[in-house]
């Protein structure tokens, strides 16, 4: 229970401006009078009130507490799970000595660079190096507040508590609440901190109010507040002007048995166009992420994001090649994100995160023309393997905690449906708080994990609820079902991606995938949508499924070895239709030599045809399917 309510102290606040500290005073006054007695308030107020009472306890402005709780939870407490940065609570106090380590580099048989072309990339990742103090909030707090450390990670009020006490104690010793916000970020660096302090009182400036994952109903008043920066600075690297943003350059080197590493030059887009936008989850922590970037026998990215304050990272040119998706084509054709996060057991991604991230995709998609949609802002988890043989070892993150539905709306797309009521074509769009399935083994394989929000939905064989899941034979060649482990994406959809409706009976929906009907309970998980489908041609039986869109041999010149057009082990038969994403031309990047004069573009004369396959996408080729209104 919380503690009874102490008087106001307003010392820390005569250290700032007059002007700055009236605003602080007036909000914290409004707050106070506006407060419902406890007794009186509804059940779901508890949170907003847990806020309020945290406030007066300890001198802070209850907008500067709402708004750095915002910026990191969105006042969700997450089911007692630690973020990707192993923060816990709605005040993200962080523990990674419970949270744990680890990376997604070095896991399974993935190849980052995925060319054929190459000798495979697999890349072995050093041993982390001890997390900074500033990842450890969670003792200062405990001990502020004279509770354990286990009680601030699983008791929203505590942890709200132990928030508050470490925003004071930062006042104190700056003298400055944007200063103590900045603090709280976490960040090493004062650019990224003052970043997180600005997101923070833009914040308070316009207001929010929401429903958090567990029911409680949670409202920022917008309040005016001073401004911070008050003329952007040129951005160091290719950003927009409104986030914090490093260069950390990856290196192009040359290295022994003629070698080289850890990307490739180009000259894109006047070389190739950039079609995607992938989005991944690094599965470590800042620091080791800035260190393999910089090492020229690692693998690359373009950027990175940081998780306590957003601050971006750019590694390599938007016009170079990185290797990261572990498909060539891919690669070659789409700009790599990496998203901090180093706790083995992290479920969710803080707000700070999202907002920056979102704003770079914007920034991206306005340079290169790309459409804001499923088909063209990818997970990892969405890339297709290249041939049969690499499948198994693609990659799975971001993973299903991943908010799509709430990253879009962070870039002004939201990903809802606008078709008519009963359209063929369907978008997946659950509602990420109150659709929880049952995955296992985010913590030990086999054991349940917590029970929280997803944005995916999972696909069985027949309309009941336990039926078997659907078959990946690309995942399992034995021809077994999937499973419900949470890096097992054999029959799941997910939020934001279109498909084709197979069927409806009963309450249930089955879509078209991977080749078979996909049935799941359609309690407002979809929405409908408008658009094309693509369908195989009268007299095809089948037609063959592929993971790139490489050129037909004859494109090739004599200098460059042709690569094979092989397909995928799945079956796309007559009668079945999927979503199209993209018309896409043949092309092959040959960049095998340290010298990018030896590079060339292979473009052929095949067009192929996207289509959101699986829970990847895949390709096929153009003149063996008809595209078609859904209708």
């Amino acid at each position: 229970m919380p503690r009874p309510f102490r008087p106001v102290t307003l010392e820390p606040l005569r250290r700032r401006s007059k002007r700055t500290a009236g605003l602080a005073v007036l909000s914290l006054a409004a707050g106070l009078l506006a407060a419902v007695p406890a007794e009186a308030a509804p059940a779901d107020q508890q949170r907003q009130r847990d806020f309020a009472a945290a406030a007066q306890e300890f001198g802070v402005p209850e907008n500067v507490l709402l708004g750095v709780s915002f910026l990191e939870s969105r006042w969700d407490f997450n089911a007692g799970t630690p973020s990707t940065s192993a923060g816990y609570g709605p005040m993200h106090l962080t523990d990674l000595r419970e949270a744990g380590t680890g990376t997604h580099h070095d896991e399974g048989e993935e190849d980052p660079r995925g060319d054929d072309a190459r000798k495979a990339k697999l890349p072995v990742t050093p041993a982390p190096k001890p997390p900074p103090p500033g990842l450890q909030t969670i003792d200062e707090a405990a001990t502020l507040i004279g509770q354990d450390v286990a009680t601030l990670r699983t008791n929203t009020t505590q942890n709200i508590r132990g928030g508050a006490a470490l925003l004071a104690k930062y006042q104190r010793e700056t003298g400055d609440w944007r200063a103590a916000v900045a603090r709280y970020s976490g960040a090493k660096d004062a650019e990224g901190a003052q970043s997180f302090a600005d997101e923070v009182f833009d914040t308070i400036s316009k207001g929010v109010s929401r429903r958090t994952d567990d029911g409680q109903n949670v409202t920022l008043a917008a309040s005016p507040v001073s401004p911070g920066r008050t003329q952007a600075e040129a951005p160091k690297a290719e950003c927009p002007k409104t986030v914090s943003c490093l260069s950390v350059p990856a290196p192009y080197q040359e290295l022994p048995d003629n070698d080289y590493g850890n990307h490739d030059k180009a000259d894109r887009p006047k070389s190739q166009k950039v079609e995607y936008i992938i989005i991944h989850d690094t599965e470590g922590y800042w620091d080791t992420a800035m260190d393999l970037v910089t090492d020229p026998t690692y693998v690359s990215w373009h950027y990175t994001i940081r998780s306590s304050d957003g601050q971006i990272a750019q590694h390599v040119p938007t016009k170079d090649v990185a290797w990261h998706a572990g498909n060539w084509y891919v690669n070659a054709k789409s700009v790599g994100i990496e998203h901090e996060g180093f706790a083995a057991k992290g479920t969710w991604y803080t707000e700070a995160m999202y907002r920056t991230s979102a704003k770079l995709v914007g920034y991206l998609a306005r340079k290169y023309d790309i459409p804001l949609d499923r088909a063209h802002i990818l997970g990892h988890d969405n890339v297709p393997g290249t041939i049969p043989s690499t499948i198994r070892g693609m990659h799975w993150d971001p993973g299903p905690y991943w908010d799509w539905a709430h990253y879009f709306d962070l870039m002004g797309a939201p990903l809802s449906g606008f078709g008519r009521p009963g359209s063929p074509l369907v978008t997946i769009t659950p509602d990420f708080a109150t659709n929880q399935p049952a995955f296992t083994g985010c913590e030990t394989a086999g054991k349940p994990c917590p029970a929280r929000g997803s944005g995916s939905v999972v696909l069985r064989s027949e309309p009941n609820d336990t039926a078997p899941l659907l078959k990946d034979i690309g995942l399992r060649p034995d021809g077994s079902a999937s499973t419900m482990a949470v890096s097992d994406i054999g029959s799941r959809a997910e939020t934001g991606q279109r498909y084709v409706v197979a069927e409806r009976r009963d309450g249930w929906t089955a879509i078209w995938y991977l080749g078979q009907k996909g049935w799941f309970r359609d309690q407002r998980t979809t929405s409908p949508a408008f658009g094309l489908v693509v369908t195989p041609k009268p007299g095809l039986a089948t037609v063959p499924v592929f993971g790139r869109a490489y050129p037909e041999a004859e494109a090739y010149p004599a200098n460059v070895p042709v690569q094979q057009v092989i397909p995928l082990p799945y079956t796309f038969s007559a009668g079945q239709r999927y979503s199209l994403g993209n018309v896409l031309g043949s092309e092959y990047y040959s960049a095998t030599t340290f010298d990018p004069a030896n590079h060339v573009v292979v473009k052929g004369k095949t067009k192929y045809v996207q289509i959101q396959f699986g829970h990847r996408i895949a390709f096929v080729k153009a003149d063996d399917v008809r595209i078609l209104p859904a209708l």
